[in-house]
């Protein structure tokens, strides 16, 4: 090969290589300097309560015992084994509330990585689905005003077996799947977690069908680091 075309390739090459991963290059400057902050965005099943566990425990123990060099970040605080856990989740609230509330917080306390799951709390009488899809871009885009390098995981909810109040999930988990591909960038990307698929209502939830039990929360928890561990950098050996 001629030497001008070998450079001209191995340019392109070496372009490529930078161009490839960029969350994955910003996630690693940052990890130089300091912990990944994390913020967990949510409904009650981000939050947790006094009958029903959550996520967040479970998926802080992962990331510890991985050697990951996470803060998880909020304004709201709930226990964990590890101590106190930042969140922003909120018990009984829609997207369209947190859409209204989260932003100034997210302000407050800037994240390099969100994880993003809400759709519940309407009716299907409602015709909810226009309006989550709406205030879903509405944190997104609140997101990347504040950090325009922002990884945001956005999840297909987990079912629930309380119909019909419910139902509407389904049709909105492939609405929010359209929703990331439309809005992930390169340089900003928005990646669609899967929380739905081996999530089954009937074993995986309390008494009332819809928060997780212990068993619910591990799955969530698995999900959630499988996608993390794609994107942050190697921990140190």
């Amino acid at each position: 090969m001629p030497l001008p075309r070998l450079v001209a390739t191995c340019l392109l090459l070496l372009a490529f290589a930078a161009c490839a991963s960029p969350e994955k290059n910003f996630l690693k400057q940052t990890a130089q300097t300091r912990a990944i902050r994390v913020m967990a965005v949510g409904d009650s099943i981000t939050a947790g309560a006094d009958f029903f566990t959550c996520y967040r425990p479970a998926l802080a123990g992962k990331l510890a015992r991985a050697g990951y060099r996470v803060e998880f970040v909020g304004t709201q605080t709930s226990p964990g084994t590890l101590g106190p856990l930042a969140h922003e989740g909120y018990g009984g609230k829609h997207t369209e509330y947190l859409a209204k509330t989260v932003p100034a917080h997210f302000r407050a306390h800037p994240a390099d990585v969100v994880l993003l799951h809400s759709g519940h709390n309407h009716f299907i009488e409602e015709k909810p689905i226009p309006g989550i899809v709406a205030a879903t871009e509405s944190l997104i885009r609140d997101f990347r005003a504040v950090n325009p390098q922002v990884v945001v995981l956005l999840a297909q909810v987990i079912p629930a077996g309380k119909l019909p109040k419910y139902s509407y999930l389904p049709e909105l988990n492939r609405e929010l799947a359209k929703l990331a591909a439309r809005l992930d960038q390169p340089t900003q990307p928005v990646i669609l977690v899967d929380q739905a698929s081996g999530f089954d209502w009937r074993i995986d939830t309390v008494d009332d069908k819809v928060h997780p039990n212990a068993q619910g929360a591990e799955k969530m928890a698995t999900v959630w680091f499988t996608a993390l561990e794609k994107i942050l950098p190697k921990p140190a050996r």
